[in-house]
């Protein structure tokens, strides 16, 4: 997958710039390559309000006010740890909608909690639409990251159209 030349991320775009939105990413496992996708297109920066990559624990927690007790409880990798993600990142920003994504990409597997290749999404707008996605990828830890980026913008696309 070739997230430069990405149809996906100009879908986004359009439906961002017809609608007069701005979107914030909170990223963690995939640290920044949605946003970097987004703003490879001219003009991203009328539909790019910025991007949170908040790869640890305490950065989730520090930049996007993460309850240290969701983590706890669900998970770091978490649909609830994404969720609150993108409430963190819609609070601290300016922007219309959030998508977060948090997942575990490997080398290995944690026994009992995540599988190398285990993503959440999710999205959130202001207006109070939500959507949470679980995926599932295959490969290595860079084509998951790439893979988890892939789909984090088509699950903000989802959340926007």
């Amino acid at each position: 997958m070739n997230l430069t030349s990405n149809s996906t991320a100009k879908k986004l775009f359009e439906a961002l710039r017809l609608r007069g939105l701005k979107i914030v990413f909170a990223e963690s496992c995939t640290a920044g390559l949605a946003a970097d996708a987004l703003a490879r297109i001219p003009g991203a920066s009328g539909v790019l309000w910025g991007s949170y990559i908040t790869y640890s624990e305490a950065a989730k927690q520090t930049m996007l006010g993460v309850p240290a007790h969701i983590i706890e409880q669900f998970g770091v990798v978490s649909g609830e740890t994404a969720q609150a993600m993108a409430a963190g990142a819609l609070e601290h920003s300016g922007a219309d909608i959030a998508a977060a994504v948090t997942g575990f990409c490997g080398p290995t597997a944690i026994p009992g909690k995540n599988a190398v290749g285990d993503v959440w999404f999710a999205a959130l707008a202001r207006q109070g639409a939500s959507l949470v996605e679980f995926r599932h990828f295959r490969g290595g830890r860079n084509g998951i990251r790439k893979a988890a980026a892939q789909a984090l913008i088509e699950t903000a696309l989802r959340a926007i159209i």
